[in-house]
């Protein structure tokens, strides 16, 4: 799967499935389109589309249990966690829970018949960037939680998950005061994380003693 972007200044075309603008995109390894996709047969679809109404993608994953997840940006609040579903539409620019930079209203609607509602949304932003389940030993607490790394909030959400929603948040490592660019379980059950600045680290987390 490849995510692709609204184009900030086509976001109109994250509902056209002509284009690839706001879209998540499944092919084979050599490029090949899937015969399952379920666009397919549609006429004046691009075959590879996936699902639809994508504003900014930015973490992906297929968690143990096979779902997919992806994370992306709102404009000015919004941000979402979404449970991809094949061929669903999740609604950018016509719906959304954010504002334009502007203050004006993206859109008046938060919902609309034949879109989907995200798991969970942040406003303000919390800049979604890195995400990884965790699934090791050296965390027994957190097994089957997903991990988001924070660009604005400087941080890193813990979700506990429950039967595919967001039991609860926590937010973690906002003592080092930098924007995580990624956050990443590791084979060896402990979780990292990469910070973003000039002199950026990459930090391994320690259960405490």
């Amino acid at each position: 799967m490849i995510t692709v972007g609204d184009g900030f200044d086509y976001r109109e075309k994250a509902q056209s499935l002509n284009t690839h603008f706001g879209k998540i995109i499944r092919i084979h390894r050599d490029g090949t389109v899937p015969g399952n996709n379920p666009f397919v047969a549609k006429k004046d679809a691009l075959p590879e589309i996936w699902t639809i109404g994508h504003r900014n993608p930015q973490g992906l994953l297929v968690s143990a249990d096979g779902t997919v997840w992806l994370h992306e940006h709102g404009p000015k609040g919004g941000d979402e966690l979404n449970k991809m579903e094949v061929g669903q539409n999740y609604g950018w620019p016509a719906i959304s829970y954010g504002i334009d930079y502007s203050g004006a209203y993206v859109s008046p609607y938060t919902k609309a018949a034949g879109m989907q509602q995200p798991i969970v949304y942040w406003s303000p932003s919390i800049a979604p960037s890195g995400f990884c389940e965790y699934t090791g030993d050296v965390f027994p607490q957190w097994q089957g939680n997903l991990f988001v790394a924070t660009l604005v909030e400087k941080s890193v959400r813990r979700l506990v998950m429950e039967q595919g929603r967001v039991k609860s948040q926590e937010i973690l490592f906002t003592e080092l005061e930098q924007r995580i660019r990624e956050v990443k379980a590791g084979p060896d059950g402990y979780l990292y994380l990469l910070t973003d600045s000039d002199n950026g680290q990459l930090l391994r987390v320690l259960p405490k003693d």
